[in-house]
Parts: structure tokens; sequence; C-alpha cells
């Protein structure tokens, strides 16, 4: 039979092995939260994309272009993207193809 003391050592000791559970617990679930957060945040920052360019929204502003006489720019910009006309450019490519298009302002 332990004596009183044995015994007042091991219910320390235990009670120092339940804080440290509790607090390894406490950090577990703030990382968890945190790693949440995270993973909530990058799921709605994908959600808020810009939505996709169609090939009606770049001929539209293509067209646009080439009425105002850009249209020999508009043709190098096809061939840059490695088509000779709208519909062969590449769907990931409309973006920078819009942004090359921006580019082709009157001086």
């Amino acid at each position: 039979m332990p004596t009183a003391s044995e015994m007042d050592q091991t219910i320390k000791e235990l009670r120092e092995a339940a804080a440290a559970i509790n607090a390894a617990a406490d950090r577990l679930a703030r990382q968890s939260a945190g790693d949440d957060k995270r993973q909530n945040a990058e799921t709605a920052a994908d959600q808020q994309e810009k939505p996709k360019l169609s090939l009606a929204d770049v001929r539209a502003v293509l067209a646009d272009k080439s009425r105002a006489g850009y249209t020999d720019q508009v043709r190098e910009l096809l061939h840059k993207y490695g088509a000779s006309k709208l519909s062969a450019v590449d769907p990931k490519d409309y973006e920078a193809l819009l942004y090359d298009a921006e580019g082709l302002n009157e001086f």
C-alpha cells in the first residue's frame, strides 16, 4: 500500500499530466481554427475570381479595335498568340490578349 506522501505525489503528477494534455489540446484547437480560417479565405478568394472570358467577349473588344483603325495591330496580336484567327487562340490566353489589345490606343 502506498504511503500518503506517495499518493499525494501521484495525484500531483496526474494533475500536471492533465494540465499538459489540456494545453496541447488548446494549441491544436487554435492551430486547427487558423487552418480552417486560411482554407475558408482561400476558398472565398477562389470563388471571387474574375469570370472567365468568352470568345464573344474577346471578339467584341478586338472588333472595336479593328473598327478604330487597328486592324493590322489586331492581326499581329493574333499571330503573337500563335493564331491566324481569333477562334484559334487558346482560351487561356484571352486575358493576356485583351491586355495587349488595351495598349492599342490612339495617340
